[in-house]
């Protein structure tokens, strides 16, 4: 498996990512090649397609045993589930895939062609394994079902009504990055098992740290520290 590009986003740390691709359509990324995958000839007519599959590394999952079984967050922690029946990042073999949003490619930079992406789950750094382009008439399958994800998923997860972003802490984050930071808040980023409003969590994004407290369906932004 050969390594062909990296992406670039806003998340140095795995908290706070969306737990799928697509979810908050405002985050973006930018998938740069390594150098000798830079042949613009490799993306010819991928600009045709609207929607992209990433095949990538969980490069800060790697483990040298797996288990059969892992605990899904988003069904408290405290319930097991057949590795394979998951997303979980702790795999035989640590690979994931997403499907994103191409919303331009940048043709002629310093590192060769970039495609700018959006709906991402990653990380910043994230290796990337491969492209290819989503077919719609093979792709999409509105028939099918989600196992536990549809059955316990609305039931198990918290969801954040309101954000209190102060207008002050705000105007400290650049503008073409809030709407962004707010749907991931608004996302809830803690882990769905921790319910202690009076503790202070900690969310690194595109250079900031932000302090934040949750209390039921609120919240509060409490600090913004530059990293």
């Amino acid at each position: 498996m050969k390594i062909i590009a990296h992406a670039h986003t806003d998340f140095p740390t795995k908290f706070g990512i969306p737990r799928q691709s697509g979810v908050i359509p405002e985050l973006t990324a930018q998938i740069v090649f390594k150098p000798e995958y830079r042949n613009p000839e490799s993306l010819r007519g991928l600009e045709d397609f609207s929607h992209l599959w990433l095949i990538w590394k969980f490069s800060e999952a790697e483990r040298d045993e797996w288990s059969p079984t892992v605990r899904p967050p988003r069904l408290g922690g405290n319930k097991r589930m057949g590795v394979f029946a998951t997303r979980s990042p702790f795999r035989p073999n640590p690979i994931g895939l997403s499907c994103v949003q191409l919303d331009k490619i940048e043709w002629s930079t310093p590192n060769g062609a970039i495609l700018h992406v959006s709906g991402i789950d990653l990380m910043n750094g994230t290796p990337i394994y491969d492209i290819k382009p989503y077919i719609p008439y093979t792709d999409n399958r509105p028939d099918a079902t989600s196992g536990f994800v549809g059955r316990d998923e609305a039931r198990l997860v918290s969801t954040i009504t309101n954000v209190d972003f102060p207008g002050y802490l705000l105007q400290k984050i650049p503008q073409e990055k809030r709407e962004a930071l707010l749907a991931v808040l608004a996302n809830n980023p803690r882990p769905s098992y921790q319910n202690n409003p009076e503790r202070v969590y900690g969310l690194e994004f595109a250079g900031f740290d932000v302090r934040f407290v949750v209390d039921g369906n609120r919240l509060t932004v409490v600090d913004l520290r530059y990293f």
